[in-house]
């Protein structure tokens, strides 16, 4: 009886199919994340890379990427990559500063906190809302260029300032780009280790010694990997732009809006064009940051 008893017991699953059944149970927690990746970032890059190459009829054509050789367009890019350029490096040099100021520096530890959230909070926060934030505080009647005038007797635009102008474009994009950096940066200089420090002191090397010949070499992929992506973040912005400048500034976005859906200069092919080459310029830049950024994992760890 036992013999049989046990011939009908049904056997517990093999390791492996145990294994088999959790990972796909895994894999469900990450779909919401696949599926949402799919829908708006693959296919539709997908969509835009082949608009790109087709023309009004659907058939195969260089033509839409020839015209992005058209002064106007070459002029777009040329700007929009001085802006995110110039704002990148900007964002870089003080969010590193503040970010060094807070790890390593000598600042009480109950403000790492704060700021941090305060990060987390600044780095998201764009589009219409930033823009109508500066209009409101550095505007024409903006409530600093007020205090300025009447309690100061400066006028930041009658000194050359306009808000609507590349330098005002770049400023505003500081306010989300400085907390960005803090937010990538300050893990990088939490890695570095105190001994190594205490070891260059140690044989003789001076402080700013340690920073150029030990501290820097290390940090240096992980900051210029986070200068591109600073670039990039700022590459793509066009609701602060648009909803700031207007039409004023031709950057690469309001231009590829125009082209979608202007009344005037509507051309969807040479607006896909366009958007293929802002995809090419920031996935160039992505990818750097991703490199650089896993070469300065591995020498932190």
């Amino acid at each position: 009886m036992s013999a049989i008893s046990e011939a009908n017991t049904p056997s517990a699953p093999p390791a492996a199919v145990q294994e088999r059944k959790r990972l796909s149970l895994d894999w469900l927690g990450v779909m919401p994340f696949i599926i949402f990746a799919v829908m708006f970032l693959v296919l539709p890059t997908i969509y835009l890379v082949a608009g790109a190459f087709q023309d009004a009829q659907g058939n195969l054509t260089l033509a839409n990427i020839g015209n992005l050789f058209q002064a106007s367009i070459i002029d777009a890019y040329v700007i929009s990559i001085k802006i995110s350029l110039t704002s990148a490096l900007l964002g870089a040099l003080i969010g590193f500063c503040i970010a060094a100021a807070i790890t390593l520096g000598g600042l009480p530890s109950w403000i790492r906190a704060p700021l941090m959230t305060f990060s987390g909070v600044a780095s998201n926060f764009a589009g219409v809302p930033l823009a109508y934030a500066f209009l409101f505080t550095l505007g024409r009647t903006g409530l600093v260029t007020y205090l300025l005038v009447n309690v100061f007797g400066f006028n930041l635009y009658a000194h050359g300032f306009n808000l609507l102008s590349f330098w005002g474009l770049t400023l505003t994009y500081l306010y989300f780009q400085i907390p960005l950096m803090v937010l990538i940066i300050t893990p990088a200089l939490d890695g570095l280790k105190r001994e190594w420090k205490e070891a260059a002191l140690i044989l003789g090397a001076t402080s700013p010694q340690y920073w150029r010949m030990v501290a820097f070499p290390i940090l240096w992929p992980a900051l210029l990997g986070t200068i591109l992506l600073l670039f990039a973040n700022s590459f793509g912005a066009i609701a602060t732009a648009y909803a700031l400048t207007g039409s004023s500034l031709s950057i690469v976005p309001i231009v590829l809006y125009a082209q979608i859906r202007g009344d005037v200069l509507q051309d969807p092919q040479l607006g896909f064009a366009l958007a293929f080459g802002m995809i090419v310029i920031t996935g160039i830049s992505n990818g750097i940051y991703i490199w650089m950024r896993a070469r300065s994992e591995r020498w932190l760890k």
